[in-house]
């Protein structure tokens, strides 16, 4: 994270729910911001859980950010002193997010995107797997599996008291009360489709 390298260049911070990923993004953006150089962090405005104008961590860590709707929208709002530009949720955006990334790392900038990798049935998240290929950098957390102790790897999505079914909805914004922390053995997706 301290090392100099040209201008312009992608991190990815990647893993399940509840593994700190926003928490990392949010700490390096502290740490980055005593050198005072130029930071903005941006958000998805499907992100309602906590403060519409904060990056708000679950353990408690926020940061004023930007709430965008669509990915383009970014550039919009991009200063010319920008050094770096940090991005939470990145999942929920469309694929032009990409392109926005791409764009902002050929223009000098240094990007710093987290995100969940993937989805509650266990399979790579939208833009993510793009994003992780294409990055320079590249960070997998992973949380404590909530039901025998393992690393966690996967969100388990949890509708009245029972893990939801494969063909539920994706994108389901919440946090401890619809999500868990699981390892691969302990993840449930009834109805997901096999290899007989």
């Amino acid at each position: 994270m301290y090392h100099n390298y040209h201008d312009g260049y992608v991190e990815i911070i990647s893993g399940c729910m509840f593994a700190g990923k926003t928490e990392e993004l949010l700490r390096r953006v502290r740490v980055l911001s005593y050198g005072r150089q130029k930071i903005q962090l941006f958000k998805p405005l499907i992100d309602d859980r906590y403060e519409a104008s904060m990056v708000v961590s679950h353990a408690g860590s926020k940061q004023e950010s930007i709430q965008i709707s669509k990915a383009r929208d970014i550039l919009n709002f991009i200063d010319e002193s920008s050094e770096i530009v940090a991005i939470d949720e990145v999942q929920f955006f469309d694929e032009d997010i990409i392109m926005v990334i791409d764009e902002l790392a050929k223009n000098g900038i240094r990007v710093m995107a987290a995100g969940l990798d993937l989805d509650f049935r266990g399979e790579p998240f939208g833009v993510m797997p793009t994003l992780i290929t294409k990055a320079e950098f590249v960070v997998k957390l992973t949380a404590v599996c909530m039901r025998c102790g393992a690393p966690g790897t996967r969100s388990q999505r949890i509708i009245n008291g029972q893990p939801a079914d494969y063909y539920d909805p994706v994108i389901m914004v919440g946090a401890s009360e619809s999500y868990e922390a699981v390892c691969r053995h302990c993840h449930e997706v009834p109805n997901k489709p096999c290899i007989e």
